[in-house]
């Protein structure tokens, strides 16, 4: 009996250590790093059960531990490493519990490619797209079980509708036709939510591709793929706020890594108030530490773990899949010097990378403030080199709508927009658009889409003014929607891309009359632009509007671009004496025509009549 006691004692002794020894990791971010950045410290959290009580351990070559912080939740341990001296290797972490050894976690350090990032610029046009609705190609990804919103319904508006990696490669051939150079596709980071996860701006993890859209290497396959369709592939960050499935706030290290303590607070979305110098604190404080709703809760940026964790997670994507240009969502509403901080950080490690931040505001004085060495901000300096002009969205959008006279109106809208330019530290940092997934789409109705001849003149003041040109995916073909009928409306399936039925607008054959209109045109501006100088970096050169017709010219050392456009609904006959400073030659290619057009003293527009007139053809 009393030896079948000691043996019951043992087994339990033992059971003990045995539940004692396993350690439950649950992340370990970043998921690997690299030597040779420019910043050597590391950040590696830890997150597993109750991991804070161990004392981590480096088993590695040339890798030192700097520090390591504890939070108010057990559950996390932030090790600061020194990788100056360290080759590639995989080293351990060893997490002890006096001298017992509990867990060994393996963590590797590469070598950083050697790659030329072509950043984005104005000799590119970025064409915005949502991945879960422009195409669906691969069916098996429309059944994920294990998420919170595992399925398709391509009845349901509000939800997925299948689109994906696959889909998105298989259509580069379409965009590399079209002219396309750089792609923008909304957020494909894990959205593991409820409801509306679609749109891609609630991540619940850093780390991993959405498992509806595929997995990281096929992200990687696809940044890859659009290099080799000459197209650079630019990702959509949000640094402001996370998805509240997110473990981070789920379980959080601290109540401070999100503001106003973790406790929901609408934001009032006054970003007026940022710049405002009469502004009153409490509602500047609402604008930026605000909640967006309150499933996205608002991230502490202050917090020196939390910028920490961001910065590293955007460097990882960026080292790990090559990509060429980072979007960063509601870029105001996160704190001013740890973006500037994170703006910096970015140019260390890749130098000449470019970052457009969403400034959505329409007034371009308030706009300039947040664009790298604005005067209007100093001392203070976001680093941010591309803002987004929704100024001029709004004034193409009117100038479009409406008759034009010499003043106020129509084309003399956009004149008088660009005259104020010097508001800017670099007007060709600026990225400009006629529509995106926030907003109205460019027709906001299919009677509007019909006027073919007001996108042309949209479209042409878009793509051979200053700045970086972005098309929304379905320009190119017409698309109408109403943000009255909701987001969903906004951000409809692209034809052809999935099995509901539409023809397939991916083709020629797949496209009805006006749609083929629409895009024969975007094809040949988009094409005729690449590799064109005077648009990429000529000097700009505008007319004040006479008699409703609006000139301006585009001069760099080898090409020269005249437009004219005819703001009335009455032919015009244009003295051609006034613009003689642009005019080097009585004969150009008009690219509009796609004929050489010659004249004398004068030239005759047609009703709303537009000709680009190209001296280097």
């Amino acid at each position: 009996m009393k030896k079948l006691f000691t043996f019951l004692v043992g087994c339990a002794f033992s059971l003990l250590g045995m539940q004692a020894a396993t350690v439950n990791i649950h992340h370990v971010h970043p998921l690997n790093w690299w030597v040779g950045m420019a910043q050597p410290e590391l950040q590696i959290m830890i997150h597993g059960d109750n991991v804070a009580q161990f004392e981590p351990e480096l088993r590695a070559q040339g890798v030192k531990l700097l520090r390591t912080e504890r939070v108010s939740n057990s559950n996390y341990l932030f090790l600061y490493v020194d990788t100056r001296f360290a080759q590639p290797q995989t080293f351990q972490i060893l997490l002890r519990e006096g001298k017992k050894v509990r867990k060994s976690l393996p963590y590797t350090l590469e070598s950083r490619q050697k790659l030329s990032r072509a950043a984005f610029d104005a000799s590119d046009v970025v064409y915005l797209l949502m991945p879960d609705r422009f195409a669906n190609g691969n069916p098996k990804l429309n059944n994920v079980p294990g998420l919170k919103e595992p399925k398709t319904d391509l009845n349901n508006p509000d939800a997925r509708h299948g689109g994906d990696i696959a889909g998105l490669r298989s259509k580069l051939p379409y965009l590399q036709d079209l002219g396309v150079t750089a792609i923008w596709p909304t957020p494909m980071l894990v959205n593991d939510m409820p409801s509306h996860t679609y749109h891609g701006y609630a991540i619940t993890d850093y780390y991993q591709v959405d498992p509806r859209m595929g997995t990281n290497n096929e992200f990687k396959a696809l940044v890859a793929d659009c290099h080799n369709h000459g197209i650079k592939y630019i990702m959509d960050w949000v640094f402001n706020h996370c998805g509240s499935e997110n473990f981070l706030f789920r379980d959080r290290p601290s109540d401070d890594w999100f503001n106003f303590n973790s406790q929901y607070e609408q934001t009032n979305y006054r970003l007026a108030t940022l710049t405002d110098p009469y502004a009153s604190k409490r509602e500047r404080l609402l604008a930026q530490d605000g909640w967006f709703v309150k499933n996205m809760p608002d991230l502490n940026q202050r917090n020196p773990a939390v910028l920490t964790y961001l910065i590293q997670a955007s460097i990882w994507w960026t080292e790990f899949a090559d990509i060429d240009g980072i979007r960063q969502d509601t870029y105001p509403y996160a704190d001013f010097d740890a973006m500037a901080a994170w703006n910096q950080r970015m140019e260390r490690e890749y130098p000449g990378f470019n970052i457009v931040g969403e400034t959505w505001i329409n007034n371009n004085v308030s706009v300039s403030y947040w664009q790298k060495d604005s005067k209007l901000a100093a001392p203070r300096n976001t680093q941010l080199k591309t803002v987004m002009d929704f100024p001029l969205m709004y004034a193409l959008q009117q100038a479009v709508n409406e008759e034009t006279d010499d003043w106020d109106n129509g084309l003399a809208k956009i004149y008088n927009l660009l005259s104020q330019d010097f508001i800017y530290a670099d007007p060709m940092h600026l990225l400009t658009f006629l529509d995106n997934h926030d907003t109205n789409r460019f027709s906001s109705s299919p009677e509007q889409a019909k006027d073919l001849r007001r996108y042309q003149q949209a479209l042409t003041l878009l793509l051979t003014l200053r700045g970086i040109p972005q098309l929304y995916y379905g320009d190119e073909i017409g698309m109408a929607a109403n943000h009255d009928k909701g987001d969903g409306a906004m951000r409809a399936n692209f034809p052809g891309g999935f099995a509901d039925g539409q023809p397939n607008a991916f083709t020629a054959e797949g496209r009805d009359s006006l749609q083929t209109a629409y895009f024969d045109f975007t094809r040949r501006i988009l094409n005729w632009r690449k590799g064109n100088t005077a648009l990429s970096e000529g000097k700009l050169t505008q007319f004040t509007v006479q008699n409703g017709v609006y000139v301006y010219a585009r001069t760099s050392k080898d090409r020269h671009v005249v437009v004219i456009l005819n703001g009335k609904k009455e032919a015009r006959t244009l003295n051609l004496t006034h613009y003689a400073e642009v005019l080097p030659t009585t004969t150009a290619y008009n690219v509009f025509t796609q004929q050489q057009t010659s004249w004398d003293k004068e030239l005759t527009l047609e009703p709303r009549g537009i000709m680009i007139l190209d001296f280097s053809k």
